[in-house]
């Protein structure tokens, strides 16, 4: 602001000087002095501009996805006050207590402010406790407490939230660290202002040391997938003196008790404020002790201000999402585009600390110790193998390689690796993943790491069946049949098949990077075939199998669920990332599997629900789309747009890639059309965006697109960067008329991980014709097993 003031009055004053110099001829001198300090001033004002246009925080809105529910999920997300992957986010908390929809943005109260480290409603909460602030009355139970608020009074940015309380006049405000977050609440003139803190049930301690103006306690209250000894333990600093204060349980207050352990307990600070009083808590937890606590608290917040919390999270914010820069599409686009960027880098969440003596370290949920290393938690690889580990690997390899660490510790402590950490194994989904995301980053460069041990986890998770859905149920099966039988009570069986074999392509190509020898890698590149077995030349589609090799009957393609994890053959036929090549043999040729493509397109949204007994979620949501079958808002057909690739009619590709970021996605409540799912469904956009998409993320390779601006450029961490411009894009201009990478006419179906981290000028000329004359050689398709030589 103060610069354009000084820009304006600048300017006035140099018009006037202009004119009264040619009145006066003789003080030239002085207009050409005043013309100097002018041009020197100008790199700076245009530099301050410049600065201004980078702030991408104020094109997030962290509410989109937020008008979600149960039977109709927009993104299932709620507004994260946190930073990039930190341990901690807060949220206003609009629903119950241990409801996973906390907060929704049709709802009209607020019970409190919450500590959360959700990954998603359907997986609910672990590590949690609420501040509220109140005034009169003291109202401890949620419903009575619960205050109303509108948007209208609310401001909610990745490093800050604001909101105000209308029952009681009250405002809050909140800003976060990696573990610990400062408040500032305004307060009306009142006698009876009180802090309720609530560290919920099913086990909490509080105490409360006035001395100090200070409460610590824990929490024990989670979903599962912790061990018995899992507590959060937290640290709460208030920068005024307690009037009166009291531990309350049972909904009660304990006048005069400061102490207490039970099933559900909090405290009361209250005080006298005057109109306009700002109070101050300085929080921070830790999964180790209140000691730990007590230094990350230390560590991270200091004596740090509101203001100087607030900037220093804006600033690492605009430092994370810098990395990509766009220009030349519409606000709505760009809104849109850094809203989904923001989704996703939240998971997997950091899990560990730092001690005293400097050392990272971690509390495990496996066997309840406190380990050295690190350790991250809160994603389900069968989402986010796809399209969220290939982004990171492209544009944040170094939080790739703390992950890749973490999961060295997840196996050695718990003897697997995970396939939804919540934080520990979660029983949810199917596949075995890991091998999609512990493959992927080392054969596109991640180092310094014990992939050794990662790679014998693969093999062990591969050949066994492990508690809470790691490894692979039915493996008997699968390495004895080269499939996941229908007939033998285990569920989803198919999808099963599917992915194990895309697993076994991720371990092959693993062992082949790490050198090992043939006679034992080579298992795995025979089982990345298993798809065959499920193929149904009758329909060309992919089908349940009984154990003595006949089809299941009877056969129903628009059956969700049953052979299928949430989805129908339509959306899996299509699940084989690692040799759309084999698949378009089978079909018969590029033509039927062209044809095949677009009649998902073309076919009604029907449904048959009846292996789930009702219409769930992710079924209304496809129905809704008038989209056909085409059901983006899960993850097995996210990637189906990209295969016209594979079979030489890539502008279809183009302008269905197109259709769905326009139709699908919008930085708006309901800007999702189905579960965002911890970054997943994000990166499909942003991907897109760019104007490719990862496929098969093990290939190395991704597959072409068009992408969605004049100008984006990926600012590479080794210095390099990625360019891609397409200065005719537009609305009408969706496809790609001509592609030149580096300086060369480029005709390719794909563009090369390791040429993009080289640095890269991808030109492309958009048209709004598409050009059938390109990318139609057999030798301009993506990577397929079926056509190594």
């Amino acid at each position: 602001m103060n610069f354009h003031v000084r820009k304006f009055s600048f300017h006035g004053f140099l018009s006037n000087k202009i004119i009264h110099i040619r009145a006066q001829p003789n003080k030239l001198h002085l207009m050409k002095r005043i013309l100097f300090i002018a041009l020197a001033l100008l790199p700076v004002i245009t530099s301050a501009q410049a600065n201004k246009q980078t702030d991408l925080t104020e094109y997030v809105n962290p509410l989109m996805g937020t008008a979600s529910k149960p039977i109709m999920s927009n993104g299932n997300t709620y507004p994260a006050v946190a930073v990039p992957w930190g341990m901690n986010f807060w949220t206003p908390q609009t629903g119950k207590m241990g409801s996973g929809w906390q907060y929704t943005y049709d709802a009209d109260k607020i019970r409190g402010f919450k500590q959360t480290h959700q990954p998603s409603p359907w997986m609910n909460d672990y590590g949690m406790f609420s501040i509220f602030p109140e005034t009169g009355k003291l109202k401890l139970n949620e419903d009575d407490r619960a205050s109303w608020f509108s948007h209208k009074a609310e401001i909610s940015k990745p490093y800050y939230y604001s909101v105000y309380l209308a029952d009681y006049d009250v405002t809050t405000e909140i800003t976060p660290t990696e573990r610990a977050a400062n408040f500032r609440i305004t307060f009306p003139k009142s006698d009876s202002s009180h802090i309720i803190i609530d560290a919920f049930d099913k086990g909490s301690y509080i105490k409360i040391i006035p001395g100090e103006r200070k409460i610590i306690g824990y929490s024990t209250k989670n979903a599962g997938a912790v061990p018995d000894n899992f507590k959060d333990y937290f640290v709460i600093y208030i920068d005024k003196p307690f009037a009166l204060a009291s531990v309350w349980h049972d909904l009660k207050t304990d006048k005069g008790v400061l102490e207490y352990k039970g099933d559900h307990v909090g405290a009361v600070i209250s005080f006298h404020t005057k109109k306009g009083e700002q109070v101050h808590l300085r929080v921070a937890s830790s999964f180790i002790s209140i000691e730990q606590a007590e230094l990350n608290l230390k560590r991270e917040l200091g004596k740090d201000s509101f203001a100087v919390t607030e900037q220093k999270a804006k600033d690492v914010w605009n430092k994370t999402l810098n990395h990509i820069t766009v220009q030349g599409g519409t606000i709505d686009q760009t809104r849109t585009f850094y809203s989904c960027l923001y989704r996703m880098l939240f998971f997997p969440n950091r899990l560990y600390e730092v001690n005293a003596a400097g050392q990272t370290v971690h509390y495990s949920p496996y066997n309840g110790k406190v380990m050295p290393g690190y350790m991250f938690a809160g994603t389900g690889f069968w989402d986010t193998f796809r399209a969220l580990y290939p982004f990171l690997n492209l544009v944040y390899p170094s939080m790739v390689k703390e992950m890749q660490e973490g999961l060295v510790n997840d196996y050695k402590e718990g003897g697997w690796l995970p396939e939804w950490s919540s934080p520990g194994y979660a029983d949810c989904m199917v596949g075995n993943n890991s091998a999609s995301v512990v493959a992927e980053a080392y054969i596109k460069g991640a180092r310094g790491y014990d992939i050794e041990t990662l790679y014998q986890a693969l093999k062990h998770g591969a050949n066994n069946t492990g508690p809470n859905a790691t490894g692979r149920r039915g493996v008997e099966y699968y390495n004895k049949l080269g499939y996941v039988p229908y007939n033998v009570g285990i569920n989803e069986n198919a999808a099963r098949t599917l992915e194990y074999a895309y697993d076994d392509f991720a371990i092959y190509e693993l062992g082949k990077a790490l050198h090992k020898p043939e006679a034992e890698i080579a298992i795995y590149k025979k089982h990345a075939q298993n798809y065959r077995n499920l193929y149904d030349p009758e329909t060309g589609l992919m089908r349940g199998k009984n154990e003595d090799g006949s089809f299941e009957k009877p056969f129903n393609p628009f059956k969700w669920g049953d052979a299928f994890t949430e989805g129908n053959s339509w959306h899996y036929t299509w699940g084989v990332f690692q040799d759309i090549q084999g698949l378009i043999n089978l079909m018969g040729g590029k033509h039927k599997f062209v044809e095949k493509l677009d009649s998902v397109f073309t076919l009604p949204p029907i449904f048959d629900d009846s292996y789930y007994g009702t219409v769930i979620h992710e079924i209304r949501e496809m129905q809704i789309a008038d989209m056909g079958q085409y059901a983006h808002g899960n993850q097995p057909i996210q990637h189906m747009i990209y295969l016209y690739d594979y079979a030489g009619e890539p502008w279809k590709g183009q302008y269905w890639a197109r259709e769905t970021m326009n139709r699908m996605y919008r930085a708006t409540p309901d800007g999702y059309c189905g579960d965002e799912d911890n970054g997943q469904t994000s990166a499909w956009y942003v991907f897109s965006a760019m104007g490719f998409y990862s496929v098969c993320p093990v290939s190395g390779q991704y597959a072409l697109g068009a992408p969605l601006f004049k100008k984006l450029t990926i600012n590479l961490e080794n210095g390099k960067t990625v360019n891609i411009n397409a200065p005719a894009n537009s609305a009408a201009n969706k496809y790609v008329k001509n592609l030149t990478f580096n300086g060369k006419p480029y005709d390719f179906n794909w563009v090369d991980h390791k040429a993009l981290l080289d640095g890269a000028n991808l030109n492309f000329d958009m048209s709004p014709v598409p050009n059938k004359q390109r990318g139609i050689k057999d030798a301009d398709v993506p990577y397929s097993m079926s056509n190594e030589k």
